[in-house]
């Protein structure tokens, strides 16, 4: 038996009961919530359970979150001036002390000193350290506890971690770090240098420090490579440098931490080596002493010492220099030896898919990074799952609730009642814009057998300007129509798709005809750090 469709029913999700039956799940918005569960069985739909009431805990919590923000924005009733910023950019905000005295710690404090007056004057406190817009929006989450980060800058991310940290908001410490890294991986990478200092000023941001320090790692360019490398702190870069599996060779080491050094002392150093004075040395050997233990002198080749550090000796220590010159004049009687650096592990890892294997993300990977198949990898990638559709539903609407604002990931269709393979990569971020967005880096492909991960074809972009389909009624999309995914069909309950060759350099099809959609996965890369 068919149902019949009400416009008050709205598709939430799809997914399995426990012996595996298909099931579809559906919202009645009307005077009582309900659910309407639609069950797949026999190519028709039977209405398996009717008006079954939602028990959730947390029903009303919602309203609870806007009265408290109407309390906050309530001019009668507030007994605390909050004075935030510094001249010229103050603004006073009103609070409650009650509500201020349990959801931060700092500010109980600062209020177990700042208690109302007898005169009837109110208490003020001053938070000189804090930016106005920013403490506005923590103000609304103390009150509400809502916090939206996707619609701020990296700046005003890192801004809002750093208030969090003064203010001793642990939770929000621990989200902000994970938005961080979960959905602005680019933006990190595009200013490394500033959230690496702001991570090793304060340790309550571990999670950040290591992600921050495992990249630096796995791919050291992009600190040194940074115009503002030369601004860190000697603690963070002494954190690099002794670290292990830091991917560089150690004349490179030597290389970055003497141009560190020298940009110290910027203007007091003469810019060619031979004319230094035993001052400029002296003054030199001072700013690297600390650096000095931690670069792996004894894995120089004779051929980099006598070219790269020798004309440096008088900033090395004298029994250092001494022993190296031994060592490199007689390598058998080694007077020291330094710990080797831990080339990357680049082996395949298992991937949670049920499309592809670890084959194909080799393969898809080198197409990432612009290689050969038959290349070696060097920067291996972690596809890490974000959205499946037998998981977490067909419809358009799930997957830019789940992948919207997430960048680098790749696109995997299995094709219904075929071996066929389908797939794309959009290094960008995903956006519900309804237009375009431009890149020179996505592509589109296809594997026609399973097993037979060789048989492919790989179409990269040639109008940048419709690379990526950001429309908020499809799924993801590549193109001009290239490859379109559109979600759930209501009236076979099938999920389909298009392929017709517009904005790509080939058609990955060999027909252009409508087809359904088995499952389909999307997963963002991640660095593999060792």
């Amino acid at each position: 038996m068919m149902p019949i469709f009400n416009p008050s029913l709205v598709f939430v999700q799809e997914g399995k009961t426990d012996d595996n039956t298909p099931i579809i799940l559906f919202e009645k918005h009307g005077g009582e919530n309900q659910q309407f569960i639609l069950q797949k069985w026999n190519d028709s739909l039977v209405i398996e359970n009717a008006a079954t009431n939602i028990i959730d805990n947390y029903r009303f919590l919602p309203k609870l979150s806007q009265n408290f923000l109407e309390i906050l924005n309530d001019d009668e009733y507030y007994d605390i001036n909050i004075e935030v910023g510094n001249d010229p950019r103050v603004k006073t905000f009103h609070a409650h002390m009650a509500i201020l005295n349990y959801r931060s710690p700092y500010l109980r404090r600062k209020l177990s000193t700042n208690k109302k007056n007898n005169d009837g004057t109110l208490a003020r406190i001053e938070l000189p350290n804090i930016l106005p817009e920013i403490f506005e929006i923590i103000l609304r989450y103390i009150y509400g506890g809502r916090l939206s980060l996707k619609e701020y800058d990296i700046t005003n991310i890192i801004e809002l971690l750093v208030t969090a940290n003064e203010l001793n908001l642990q939770e929000l410490i621990t989200y902000i770090q994970s938005f961080l890294i979960e959905n602005r991986a680019d933006c990190i990478e595009q200013n490394l240098d500033l959230i690496y200092r702001t991570c090793f000023e304060n340790d309550s941001f571990l999670d950040l420090q290591k992600y921050c320090k495992d990249l630096i790692s796995n791919e050291p360019d992009k600190l040194f490579g940074s115009p503002n490398f030369t601004l860190i702190p000697e603690k963070l870069l002494i954190s690099v440098i002794q670290h292990n599996n830091l991917q560089m060779s150690e004349i490179q080491v030597w290389e970055h931490v003497l141009k560190w050094g020298i940009a110290q002392n910027s203007g007091k150093l003469p810019s060619n080596i031979e004319d230094y004075s035993k001052e400029d040395f002296s003054t030199l050997k001072s700013t690297l002493q600390q650096c000095i233990p931690h670069i792996r002198f004894y894995n120089l080749t004779s051929k980099e010492f006598a070219e790269k550090v020798f004309p440096y000796k008088k900033v090395l220590p004298k029994e250092l220099c001494k022993n190296l010159l031994l060592t490199l004049l007689n390598p058998d009687d080694r007077k020291g030896e330094s710990k080797p650096r831990i080339p990357k592990n680049i082996e395949s890892r298992d991937i949670d898919s049920n499309i592809i294997t670890s084959q194909h993300v080799n393969i898809i990977s080198k197409w990432v990074d612009r290689l050969e198949t038959t290349d070696e990898l060097t920067y291996p990638y972690e596809f890490k799952l974000l959205f499946r559709g037998s998981r977490d539903g067909f419809c358009p609407d799930k997957f830019h609730e789940i992948c919207d604002l997430r960048s680098r990931t790749v696109t995997i269709v299995k094709v219904k009642d075929s071996n066929e393979i389908l797939g794309g990569y959009n290094p960008l971020e995903w956006k519900s814009i309804n237009r375009y967005s431009t890149t020179k880096d996505s592509f589109i492909f296809s594997f026609n057998n399973k097993d037979r991960n060789e048989d492919y074809i790989l179409s990269r972009i040639k109008d940048y300007q419709y690379a990526i389909d950001n429309r908020s009624h499809y799924g993801p999309s590549f193109g001009n129509g290239d490859l379109i995914i559109w979600g759930l069909d209501i009236n076979t309950f099938d999920n389909y798709c298009n392929v017709h060759k517009n904005s790509y350099e080939k058609s990955i099809r060999e027909t252009e005809d409508r087809f359904f959609v088995e499952e389909y996965e999307v997963f963002r890369l991640m660095k593999i750090f060792s």
